[in-house]
């Protein structure tokens, strides 16, 4: 890569601080499609995922979002390999689920099996503590106070700094916050995917990071004939672009997490930082939802 475009702006969004003391750039990177298939297994080109990794950091991106549930640990490994040892780079992974296969899913939140996501992400990023360590889903078949007692004990431990949720409402947000300090959630959420409205503007009102993952709906925002097309085309941007700078204007506190394997579709996310909508724009975008 030429230096050209190696100083996208990806602080044009701003900052958002996570926990009272991780500043980081309000547009990061989830390392979920880095794996195989159905979110399982390796890359097919596991040289082309490193350089993604390393490309996002190179563009200002200094917030990389995994879990150990992505491969199982195929996401964590190959950002251990790529960005290792982290300068400048805050690294947040979840832990709660099993897999059987691509695309199956379990949560699990029994104490033992937490302690265990920890220890091995810890193994796998080579850090002796997690930045942000999330619950990857809230086991409704185990007591949340075990699930957060926890992860309470690791935080005492010295092995994770800051402890998030995921998938999660008002409702349980509040539960959770009586039981450990809780820095960030983060939840599927897009310009027309809006069901946890109130989830961001809670946590907007706390100072909590709100992080978005589907940023742009799973990929149905990004077509040029989608919902976004026609704002794409008058304004210059991509539908990406404007999917993600929407997301940047709803609140201060949110922190999108666009992933891809494709350098060029890198470059692409990490410039909608720069994108300002207009105010009329942002209405008629918001009224999507």
């Amino acid at each position: 890569m030429t230096n050209e475009t190696s100083a996208l702006p990806a602080a044009a969004g701003g900052t958002v601080t996570i926990g009272g003391e991780l500043t980081v750039n309000r547009l990061g990177y989830g390392a979920m499609r880095l794996t195989g298939p159905g979110v399982w297994g390796p890359p097919a080109d596991r040289q082309n995922a490193v350089s993604v990794l390393r490309r996002s950091v190179e563009l200002g991106v200094d917030f990389i979002d995994t879990a150990d549930a992505y491969g199982p640990a195929v996401s964590e490994e190959l950002i251990h390999e790529a960005l290792h040892p982290y300068e400048g780079v805050t690294i947040a992974t979840k832990g709660g689920y099993v897999r059987g296969g691509p695309g199956e899913w379990q949560a699990l939140g029994r104490p033992d099996y937490l302690r265990q996501c920890v220890e091995l992400s810890l193994r796998r990023l080579g850090v002796e503590a997690i930045d942000l360590y999330q619950l990857h889903r809230i086991d409704v078949n185990v007591p949340l106070a075990e699930q957060l007692g926890v992860l309470k004990e690791l935080r005492t431990e010295g092995k994770i700094r800051h402890v998030g949720l995921s998938a999660v409402t008002v409702a349980q947000v509040e539960q959770a916050r009586n039981l450990i300090e809780v820095a960030s959630v983060q939840n599927s959420y897009s310009v027309l995917h809006r069901s946890h409205d109130s989830v961001v503007d809670y946590c907007a009102a706390e100072g909590m990071a709100f992080i978005p993952y589907f940023p742009m709906g799973g990929g149905d925002l990004t077509g040029a004939d989608g919902p976004l097309g026609t704002a794409a085309k008058e304004s210059g941007a991509t539908p990406a672009q404007i999917a993600l700078a929407w997301l940047l204007q709803r609140a201060p506190v949110v922190l999108p997490i666009p992933g891809t394997s494709a350098i060029g579709h890198l470059e692409e996310n990490v410039a909608a930082a720069s994108v300002a909508l207009p105010a009329e724009l942002i209405r008629t975008l918001s009224d999507l939802g």
